[in-house]
């Protein structure tokens, strides 16, 4: 018989489901986005089960929108999509997968299901909020990207849907616990800092990767989830 679902386990999915939900929906208006960019649905469904990173899906249809060349567009959306290897080097240790589940595991490294994996603190419950979050998201936001994709730009400016902050919003009530920690808010000021820096600066997406880059390194040297520091309550 299998062990009964423990408490935090539980809370893990729920979360993960959530954060699915909020995120899932903003495929609609990628997916509408991309057709009027000049994609076609095949195009639009396919980019998005193949790349599978939102930040740099928009990023390469806004070069595409914006009559930037293939090359340009495809560099602008791997510099987002650097962001996700450091958030490999973040969960991996903590699923210790091998073999093809490792593999199906690098494909759901997102921004989401990150977030919902360190944000536990019980071992079974990181694995559980990273699968519920990184399977979730990726049927959601697939099959949202079709019916976007679909309607065209029927939709018109997606935010006056309210789509482009159901994302934002999802994520900041996952990220607002972690601030009562004082590593939570070294981590978020960091990242903050990092970040503001550089948009006067920096290329489109090298504020995202820096401020990623940063907040990586403080979590590489922080304990991990379960680990019980004297500070740190």
């Amino acid at each position: 018989m299998s062990r009964p679902r423990s408490p935090a386990v539980s809370a893990a999915v729920r979360q993960g489901a959530g954060v699915a939900v909020a995120t899932g929906l903003y495929g609609i208006s990628f997916g509408a986005l991309a057709v009027v960019a000049g994609l076609s649905v095949a195009q639009t469904a396919v980019l998005s089960l193949l790349l599978f990173s939102g930040g740099s899906q928009f990023a390469l249809i806004g070069v595409v929108a914006a009559g930037g060349t293939p090359l340009a567009a495809v560099t602008t959306s791997s510099l987002l999509g650097v962001r996700n290897t450091l958030y490999g080097a973040v969960v991996s240790p903590l699923l210790g997968l091998r073999g093809w589940r490792r593999w199906a595991a690098a494909h759901l490294t997102i921004d989401e299901s990150t977030a919902v994996a360190v944000a536990q603190r019980d071992p079974r419950a990181v694995r559980a909020g990273f699968w519920a979050t990184g399977l979730g998201v990726f049927v959601l936001w697939n099959a949202c990207t079709l019916l976007g994709a679909l309607a065209g730009d029927a939709l018109g400016d997606p935010r006056a849907w309210g789509l482009d902050a159901a994302a934002g919003a999802a994520f900041l009530a996952l990220v607002w616990p972690r601030l009562a920690t004082r590593s939570g808010r070294l981590v978020a000021g960091l990242a903050v800092l990092v970040a503001a820096a550089l948009v006067p600066v920096a290329p489109a997406g090298v504020p995202v990767l820096a401020a990623a880059a940063a907040a990586v390194v403080v979590g590489l040297l922080s304990p991990a989830p379960g680990t019980r520091t004297g500070g740190d309550r």
